[in-house]
């Protein structure tokens, strides 16, 4: 199936892929070229074995997860702080504005957007990892049931409680944010 494509190409098709999946798995654009280039060296070493079964982009998930994963545990090890994605220095906020919008309603989303990313770094790796593949990533549970090596049972279970926790978490905002718009309309 990829037999005709040389390596380059792949990394040229899916480089994009690879680079948002670990933004959004890692919350920080430290060490992101370095993650990138052993996903994709992961990918070189891994081909020879590769049998076809899945997608090339949902064996590239995988990949890029268990990157992620090597990445949480050595960022545990050095206490490194995580960066959101909501970071000035991101550029995050260049890809989202939309013309229609008022300043206060941009202010307001980039501080919901900056709490949910927060709330998300929260999360354990795996309900991060499930979210992100899912809402962001707009990955299938089947696809995202192959990335991680679990049954799909226990993909929907984790996505569940993951967002379950991210709703409870933002829900005292939320209700605050309501309560503050009632008070300047009257």
């Amino acid at each position: 199936m990829y037999a005709d494509l040389t390596f380059e190409q792949v990394v040229r098709d899916h480089q994009e892929m690879v680079f948002r999946t670990l933004l959004r798995l890692t919350g920080s654009r430290e060490h992101l070229d370095d993650l990138a280039q052993d996903v994709f060296l992961r990918l070189y070493r891994a081909l020879p074995s590769f049998r076809g079964d899945a997608l090339i982009t949902t064996y590239l998930y995988r990949i890029a997860v268990n990157v992620a994963q090597d990445e949480w545990k050595r960022r545990r090890k050095d206490r490194d702080t995580h960066t959101s994605l909501s970071d000035e220095t991101s550029g995050w906020e260049d890809r989202l504005p939309h013309p229609d919008r008022n300043a206060e309603q941009q202010l307001e989303e980039r501080e919901f957007q900056e709490a949910v990313e927060g709330q998300l770094q929260r999360l354990s790796h795996i309900e991060r990892s499930i979210i992100v593949l899912y809402h962001q990533e707009e990955r299938t549970y089947e696809q995202i049931a192959y990335a991680l090596g679990m049954p799909i049972g226990t993909v929907r279970t984790h996505l569940h409680r993951g967002r379950k926790k991210l709703r409870e978490a933002l829900q005292p905002r939320q209700t605050h944010e309501r309560n503050a718009t009632c008070t300047m309309n009257r």
